[in-house]
């Protein structure tokens, strides 16, 4: 988490669809904030608050908030527990112990429930949001990572990363009910309520595999080209648009879902992970291993039905400052 500072990978000179607004290398934080810049280089975010917190300084993974109670969990991954930070008070209201390995974290509000995924014990850890204690242990495969829910079934997917599957969870009864085999490692799940498809990285064969929720059954495959080890995944649902981070050549992807096929390649930090899409600014964050994160704004050009997007390109660095691990809170 305090290793010295990389340079991005450099800009490509043209790309369609997306355009990066700032490629940021960030100290060690939960979010990281664009917070320095110079008068010609506004950035997207405004440092609001920066706060402390528990446990060690080790590795933390994703995060995930519930707009109803305004409650946000975090995996913190070296230390084997689920942070829950009350962003209405700006506190810290639990820590959620023996998530081993604590990769993944999903909040569902409508079943008032977050999931972990324990991937030390090969589990998926149901918390209830309500009292933050742990409810449910359920199998979850060999390396569970990547969680999505698909609310018309019900059902609960997982990535197994090294088992080469997604792991399906009946949310009713908490309860493994499937093993999707995908011949390849699992990358990110997300689910697409357009197509009321679940979307798979394919990370070992560089696809994107399509799961039909109603049979589990795989639906289809996707070659991805110029893609190696796509691993990361996120779906802008109204413009029909996937982006997939590829962490073995640090890219990043747009791929149309009405289409399948590809519309775009990007540049982005070394080892991308997690990805984020902000549907009302139309903006993604690309956060990378490396201490990188990339962020890109999606632009529609005069004719909104030609499904064309204009780009332009500001590159801005943020040095590292510090060693500590801290949330911080920005304003966009």
């Amino acid at each position: 988490m305090s290793a010295s500072p990389r340079a991005p990978h450099s800009l490509p000179a043209r790309w369609p669809w997306m355009f990066p607004i700032a490629i940021v290398p960030v100290a060690a934080a939960i979010i990281a904030c664009l917070s320095a810049a110079s008068p010609s280089q506004p950035l997207p975010l405004r440092l609001l608050h920066d706060i402390p917190l528990p446990g060690r300084t080790t590795r933390f993974d994703y995060e995930s908030f519930d707009p109803k109670t305004g409650l946000l969990f975090i995996a913190h991954l070296g230390d084997s527990r689920v942070l829950v930070f009350d962003t209405n008070t700006q506190k810290l209201v639990a820590e959620i112990p023996g998530v081993s390995d604590v990769h993944g974290v999903l909040a569902v509000p409508s079943l008032g429930r977050a999931y972990g995924s324990a991937t030390g014990t090969g589990e998926v850890v149901a918390i209830n949001e309500r009292t933050l204690r742990v409810v449910a242990r359920i199998p979850g495969g060999d390396y569970p990572d990547g969680l999505a829910f698909d609310p018309a079934d019900h059902e609960l997917f997982v990535s197994d990363e090294r088992g080469r599957t997604d792991t399906v969870i009946d949310t009713d009864s908490e309860r493994r009910m499937a093993t999707i085999q995908l011949g390849s490692e699992a990358g990110n799940t997300q689910y697409d309520p357009a197509s009321g498809r679940m979307y798979v990285d394919a990370q070992s064969t560089n696809k994107l595999v399509a799961i039909d929720p109603k049979t589990n059954k795989v639906s289809g495959r996707y070659s991805l080209p110029g893609c190696d080890h796509d691993h990361g995944l996120n779906i802008d649902v109204p413009d029909r648009l996937a982006f997939i981070a590829c962490d073995g050549n640090a890219k990043l992807l747009t791929f149309d879902l009405r289409t399948m096929r590809l519309k775009a390649v990007a540049s982005v930090g070394r080892d991308p992970d997690v990805l984020c899409f902000d549907a009302g600014l139309k903006r993604l964050y690309v956060a990378s291993e490396s201490g990188v994160v990339a962020v890109f704004e999606e632009k529609a050009e005069d004719s909104l039905s030609s499904g064309r997007h204009s780009w332009r390109t500001k590159r801005i660095l943020w040095p590292r400052t510090g060693g500590t691990e801290s949330i911080s809170r920005c304003k966009t």
